[in-house]
């Protein structure tokens, strides 16, 4: 990953930390020694962060874990220094399950919470929240009331954080998944306005930052979830580009300029003897173009094909599929013949079209299409983008 480094894999979910990372370890080392501690108390400071970070990580593997045991797999776990990040190939819609990998992260922080405050009591070295200081102090203190916190804000019932997940799975149980995902938003986007304002009176930009974090998160969210309703029930084909050139890994970089050149298209499938070898894309042909000049082969510069889908695929799988392949472009095939291209240009095109009519439908109460007896036959004719032929086959 860009600008991240790999520290190890576990269960076959790599974990990553990202360079800004490397900042905060720095500002926590230097400001020991600017409050004058000594290097051994920098160094110490530096382990708590490290500690730390590590409660993110387990926080992040009970998420993923959870989430193995419903068949959903991890691409892997990033830290930031604002906190760790697992990224799921999707989200359960069954509620509970999305419930219990919500949850899950949470309980190793409650775990671990519980099992430093047994060590501190027996050895009578607990210290009140209110003792403990940001520079110095007891590590194993500040570690147990860090973990208490990090259950704290992470159960905000607000995306991104843990809570906006529970808060969703609580309500899909009783509404639609698309409605309960928005009622969290709108919940999650009303505390960051709260956040924002409480950070202005009281001049913090911390929370200030967070407020902008949560906001941004519960407005993704929610647009994520709508984009996929849009796609449910409608089938690949639907969206695909059906007039696209194609070029032969013998041809050359000029010719896949001159093509490019010619029209829209920005990714070109490479064929030979009918059968989908690669892809070519914009940056790989101009980046290759830089490197190697126009007659350099397209065989060398092309990109290994992703996995072909079916016209009838759901172009909500389409799309999970380009997500999890990090595609810009995939081939659509039938029979074994190169029937279409599904670019992410062409989904945003499709969505932008759909919203259009339905907004104009839902101003005039209608489908989209002018009334008719014929209704049963008309709908049979009308395009996917059209409300109505969606919903029906959802």
């Amino acid at each position: 990953m860009r600008w991240s480094w790999h520290v190890g894999t576990y269960r076959g979910i790599g974990v990553y930390l990202h360079a800004t990372f490397l900042l905060l370890l720095g500002w926590i080392f230097l400001a020991h020694l600017l409050r004058g501690q000594g290097v051994l108390a920098a160094v110490g400071g530096a382990l708590f962060l490290v500690l730390l970070f590590l409660c993110v990580v387990l926080h992040e593997f009970g998420h993923a874990l959870m989430a193995q045991r419903y068949g959903v797999g991890t691409r892997d776990i990033t830290l930031y220094p604002i906190g760790g990040v697992a990224r799921l190939e999707r989200i359960p819609r069954e509620p509970r399950q999305e419930l219990a990998i919500a949850l899950a992260g949470p309980a190793v922080n409650v775990v671990i919470a519980a099992l430093l405050f047994a060590y501190l009591a027996l050895a009578n070295a607990l210290t009140a929240v209110e003792g403990l200081q940001l520079v110095g102090g007891d590590m194993l203190n500040k570690l147990m009331w860090a973990n208490v916190i990090l259950v704290g804000f992470n159960m905000l019932p607000a995306f991104p954080m843990d809570g906006g997940r529970v808060l969703r799975a609580v309500l899909a149980q009783r509404q639609e998944y698309g409605r309960a995902t928005q009622t969290a938003a709108s919940i999650g986007q009303g505390m960051a306005m709260l956040f924002g304002l409480s950070g202005l009176l009281a001049q913090q930009p911390l929370w200030l930052f967070a407020a902008f974090f949560v906001y941004l998160g519960a407005s993704q969210e929610a647009a994520m979830v709508q984009t996929e309703l849009a796609f449910r029930g409608v089938p690949t084909r639907g969206a695909m580009m059906t007039r696209f050139g194609t070029l032969v890994p013998e041809q050359t970089l000029a010719d896949a300029a001159d093509l490019l050149l010619a029209g829209p298209q920005h990714d070109f499938p490479v064929l030979e003897n009918g059968a989908v070898v690669g892809i070519l894309t914009r940056e790989g042909l101009v980046k290759a173009l830089s490197e190697s000049g126009p007659a350099h082969r397209i065989a060398e510069a092309m990109r290994p094909a992703p996995a072909a889908v079916d016209p009838s695929a759901s172009l909500e799988t389409t799309f999970q599929q380009m997500r999890e392949a990090d595609a810009q472009s995939v081939p659509v095939v039938e029979g074994g013949r190169l029937v279409g291209l599904i670019t992410l240009e062409n989904i945003a095109e499709f969505l932008m079209v759909r919203s259009a009519v339905e907004q104009l439908s839902a101003r005039s109460g209608r489908t989209g299409l002018d009334d008719s007896a014929a209704e049963g036959e008309t709908r049979s004719r009308r395009p996917y983008w059209m409300p109505g032929r969606g919903r029906a086959r959802g």
